[in-house]
């Protein structure tokens, strides 16, 4: 008189099929965090705008150059700072 399996034996272990490694990974990580991408462009956008406004000054693309990059670059740490 078996009733199927007793109720507290137990249940026999089954493996479980082998999935992809990454599985809820992205493929690839990305170059840049957000934080680093968003550093960057506020100093391209910086860069830019003081380069414009010197060459508006001087009409002098090589001292509009000059002050956009260095604009640009001073304010790379400052905006790593400030944002977070």
């Amino acid at each position: 008189m078996s009733r199927g399996p007793h109720p507290h034996s137990p249940i026999p272990a089954q493996p479980e099929p082998p999935g992809p490694a990454d599985a809820g990974t992205p493929a690839e990580t990305p170059l840049l965090s957000v934080h680093a991408a968003v550093v960057f462009l506020a100093a391209v956008i910086i860069g830019l705008v003081m380069g414009g406004l010197m060459f508006l000054h001087n009409k002098s693309v090589p001292a509009a150059v000059a002050a956009g990059l260095v604009a640009a670059g001073g304010s790379v740490p400052v905006l790593h700072k400030l944002i977070d």
